[in-house]
């Protein structure tokens, strides 16, 4: 009989099915940096505490860094009979230094093992998806403050609503993502806490010292509870919903910029290398990136509703089940990473067809509600200056004319009150000028926000690693 690390109580060796089914390493080998890391901290705290020889340990820590070299260099042998990472590592310390090796597992479990290396891979997973938000914020703050002054046509329900700066759409973005880094900052917290020390479920009865382990890997506290430690997940939860909303806002993104891409559009051009082509139409050029990173938005959701699905109906403590948690956290994170790193590239690619957009946000009316705004400041009721105003646009679609284009003995018609100075309202700069309020789109609006988001993205939430 094959001996398993648990073998001592079976008589019969695992079936070949059973082993295929139930093996992860194929997956969570990915952890192996983490649970050397990890095996070093607990290691380290062991001698210690004198729970081990201190001759051991170094036996043990030697090893471990031998492992480590063996799995940088890829020659480390995975077994997938040993089931998972954490029993691949133990096994080969063992073969390295002999039976010393086997005293690492002494005050822990692989229940509590497995939540250290999630905690620890998920910690600089955020670290490095946070560093990809602010790139990509500071981006766009870029591209924003090259088109300051370009006025674009805002839409509600995808009709021509109001002019706009583009600078100010653009921010809007900036805002999203900025609130994303918020979530992930806050998600990093508690993230950030210990759990090694729970043992299977109930603790262990040697001498530990948790606060070292702590320490020594960066965490800013300990898991208060053993139970709930080896068993918890809302942390990966709490990332899958944050992680769905960076993809839901690169998918808002994405679906503008292939309507703004399409000819009826025209408003930008990306650039041929963030670009494919037909393989039967020779003059297209089709806007692939956007379109998969709004497919791919999918999956993320998915992996969100798995997590929560898995958890739903697990009783105290771990239970097999919590294996599937690694693949769609894996899978999100790669998700994530490759979407907001080709998202960078491309919006840096982006070239800005101003001309076009200039021309579309004096289309459409409008300016309706500024002719509107005008009555209301000439003293009519705001309900009345809506109708009047609705029965000028009118008047104007049926002629095949725009408001600017009436005469002044023409608008009074519709209402006395109507001066010359009409015509100073009735432009997509002099639309955008007015709105000057706290969150408006007034260039002084925009361009102080501009300044403000970018002070807040460069001093935001900073991991581990960065300071």
């Amino acid at each position: 009989m094959k001996k398993k690390p648990w073998g001592g109580r079976f008589s019969k060796e695992t079936d070949k099915t059973v082993e295929a089914f139930t093996a992860s390493v194929h997956f969570d080998k990915r952890l192996a940096p983490y649970d050397i890391e990890g095996s070093i901290a607990h290691c380290r705290m062991l001698a210690r505490q004198k729970i081990i020889p201190a001759a051991d340990a170094k036996k043990i820590l030697r090893g471990l860094r031998s492992i480590a070299r063996e799995i940088a260099e890829g020659t480390f042998p995975f077994r997938p009979e040993l089931e998972d990472i954490h029993m691949n590592i133990e096994r080969r310390l063992i073969e390295k230094i002999g039976d010393v090796g086997g005293r690492l597992h002494t005050a822990r479990s692989r229940n509590d093992q497995v939540a250290l290396d999630t905690r620890l891979y998920l910690r600089d997973a955020i670290e490095g998806i946070d560093g990809l938000l602010k790139e990509l914020i500071l981006i766009l703050l870029d591209k924003a403050k090259a088109e300051e002054g370009v006025i674009m046509p805002g839409f509600t329900h995808l009709q021509i609503a109001q002019p706009v700066l583009l600078a100010h759409h653009l921010l809007a973005y900036c805002e999203m993502f900025q609130r994303d880094r918020e979530r992930l900052a806050e998600c990093a917290k508690r993230v950030n806490r210990l759990p090694l020390g729970s043992g299977a479920l109930a603790g262990t009865p040697f001498p530990i010292d948790r606060d070292f382990v702590a320490a020594e890997l960066g965490f800013d506290g300990l898991t208060e509870n053993s139970m709930d430690a080896v068993s918890d997940r809302d942390y990966l939860v709490e990332f899958f919903t944050a992680a769905s909303l960076i993809m839901m806002h690169l998918s808002r993104f994405s679906e503008e910029l292939i309507l703004w891409s399409s000819e009826p559009f025209a408003f930008v051009e990306m650039g041929d290398d963030y670009a494919t082509g037909s393989s039967i139409m020779p003059q297209k050029k089709n806007p692939d990136v956007p379109e998969l990173v709004r497919g791919k938005t999918g999956r993320v959701y998915g992996h969100l509703m798995a997590m929560l699905t898995n958890l739903k109906g697990l009783p105290l403590t771990y239970n097999r089940d919590l294996q599937e948690d690694k693949e769609p956290l894996f899978d999100t994170v790669d998700t994530v990473v490759g979407s907001l790193t080709v998202f960078c590239g491309m919006i840096e690619s982006l070239t800005i067809r101003r001309e076009r957009m200039e021309n579309a946000a004096a289309k459409g009316f409008s300016t309706a509600t500024d002719l509107a705004d005008y009555l209301v400041r000439k003293g009519l009721p705001f309900r009345t200056a809506h109708e009047v105003t609705g029965k000028i646009v009118r008047f104007c679609m049926e002629s095949d004319r725009d408001l600017a284009s009436l005469s002044l003995d023409e608008m009074k018609t519709f209402h006395p009150s109507i001066e010359k100075d009409i015509y100073g309202v009735l432009t997509p700069k002099a639309s955008v000028d007015a709105r000057d309020v706290p969150g408006g789109t007034a260039p002084v609006r925009v361009k102080k926000r501009l300044a403000v988001l970018r002070r807040k993205v460069v001093r935001g939430f900073r991991g581990r690693r960065s300071g």
